[in-house]
């Protein structure tokens, strides 16, 4: 076989390309985004939101989940949607700055690409600082990631909502509420987010739950 091919190209009846072509992704340009500066540390709630996408898999569809924790009370406000895109990441922002009871300062999300486009320009409208993470790095979102699991196990494993995004709205509010108000926190010294605010930085979140919001 060898001396065949060498026979072919010898007398030119194989020809080798001309050139060799390399396909590589186009990396989307960012707007506005940034890494974390390095001194930038999160003291006050809200100094940084982590947000972040997992998949929602009742059977026979596959939902997402909008997921934001913020890193000094844990507080966290999920969204549900029909799949994951810069205009329904958006509309989890408002609904982030909606449901948060301290001002969203900073926002640090992976590379996704609903993460991109109108979202950055949102956040750059609102004055909102947005951190994009280094690639391959999900444990620098570990308080959302921690918390994914946790809306896995305690609600989704056990949620009887018709699996749709109507179905799981109201439920998933009312176990925002318990997650924010009644579930103790290991990592806040057994307090709830509510509790932890109200006695390190005297913020009192409204108890009460509005499934329109």
């Amino acid at each position: 076989m060898g001396r065949i091919l060498a026979y072919l190209r010898r007398t030119r009846q194989l020809l080798e390309p001309l050139r060799r072509f390399s396909a590589r992704r186009r990396q989307w340009k960012r707007q506005y985004a940034t890494r974390k500066p390095r001194g930038y540390e999160a003291k006050l709630p809200g100094d940084i939101v982590q947000l972040d996408t997992m998949d929602v898999r009742p059977e026979p569809v596959v939902l997402k989940q909008f997921t934001a924790v913020d890193v000094v009370s844990r507080w966290s406000v999920p969204t549900i949607a029909g799949n994951a895109t810069a205009t329904l990441a958006t509309k989890a922002l408002d609904a982030i700055i909606a449901r948060s009871p301290f001002p969203i300062r900073a926002i640090q999300v992976d590379g996704g690409s609903e993460f991109m486009a109108g979202f950055e320009d949102a956040c750059q409208q609102k004055g909102i600082l947005l951190f994009e993470l280094p690639p391959r790095s999900p444990k620098l979102n570990g308080r959302v990631e921690r918390a994914n699991r946790t809306y896995r196990e305690e609600f989704y494993n056990c949620s009887d909502a018709t699996p749709t995004v109507a179905g799981f709205q109201g439920h998933l509010r009312r176990w925002e509420h318990t997650y924010n108000h009644l579930r103790p926190h290991q990592a806040l010294g057994f307090l709830t987010p509510a509790e932890f605010l109200h006695r390190n930085f005297n913020i009192s979140p409204a108890q009460g739950v509005s499934l329109t919001s």
